[in-house]
């Protein structure tokens, strides 16, 4: 549990070391994880005990390195350069006398010591052309010594080289080299959310001119004509007459239609009649 939460949420996986320490306080591989545990969380005294307490166990000097380190983040850097000069050194595989020497250049960096960081870091490792578990954090620790000097053109190689090297994204000697080369990323979501602004502020503006159109006299009687206009159709003979008609007459009124035979009989009669 502690390691897979070391990483996702340090004070968590602090929380459960110390309770497997209260169940098994005598297991070496208890008192390592409580170690990285606290090392995790910055509480640097508490992972150097418990280091040293499973070095003592399993007789492994694997752990110095990172014992070192935490002599740095007490803010003991001479006591993690005298470390890098132990005879333990010695004993450690590769990956471990690398790391050993990344402790010994960050605490030459402590001490204001920029040119002898540099010099500790320069090595057959750091030579070499084969990608290795640590030739990323190797390479990235010497560049940014590199910018730190002030070597601004040497950096942006060693940057770039590490970029190389880094295919998990270990480091972000991306962003570092953008920076060196004054590119300037934009977050595409805050654009979205400023349009999306800007689009909804549009539409209130929209509505307030619909509320004050509703509130004008003038407006509102050019909506009722059109809305009359709709009843009519164009080609109607009624609409027609009714346009420039008397106002009075109403175009629903019944249209009587008189029969033509009627129209000749009532003609008749007015001639009989004269």
């Amino acid at each position: 549990m502690v390691a897979r939460l070391i990483d996702e949420d340090p004070e968590q996986a602090y929380a459960y070391s110390r309770i497997a320490l209260r169940l098994a306080s005598r297991v070496a591989a208890v008192r390592e994880a409580a170690g990285f545990a606290a090392y995790a969380t910055q509480k640097y005294a508490e992972a150097i005990a418990e280091f040293r307490a499973a070095k003592r166990m399993t007789g492994s000097v694997e752990l110095w390195p990172v014992i070192a380190d935490c002599e740095r983040g007490l803010g003991r850097p001479e006591r993690a350069l005298a470390m890098a000069g132990e005879p333990e050194v010695q004993k450690l595989d590769k990956a471990g006398q690398v790391e050993m020497r990344l402790v010994a250049a960050g605490a030459r960096r402590d001490m204001d010591q920029l040119d002898a960081a540099i010099v500790t870091l320069q090595s057959p490792e750091l030579a070499s052309s084969s990608v290795q578990p640590w030739t990323a954090r190797l390479r990235y620790a010497y560049a940014d010594a590199l910018l730190a000097a002030g070597r601004e053109d040497e950096a942006r190689e060693w940057f770039a080289k590490t970029l190389e090297a880094d295919k998990d994204g270990a480091t972000d000697a991306s962003d570092r080299l953008a920076e060196l080369d004054g590119v300037e990323f934009v977050d595409a979501a805050a654009d979205d959310e400023d349009d999306v602004e800007d689009v909804v502020g549009v539409e209130d503006d929209f509505e307030d001119d619909e509320d004050e159109d509703e509130n004008d006299p003038e407006v509102a009687a050019a909506e009722r004509a059109s809305d009359q206009a709709e009843y009519y159709d164009e080609d109607d003979e009624e609409y027609e007459g009714s346009a420039g008609g008397d106002a009075d007459v109403d175009v629903t009124d019944e249209i009587v239609v008189l029969d033509e035979d009627e129209d000749d009989r009532d003609a008749g009669k007015a001639r009989d009649n004269g």
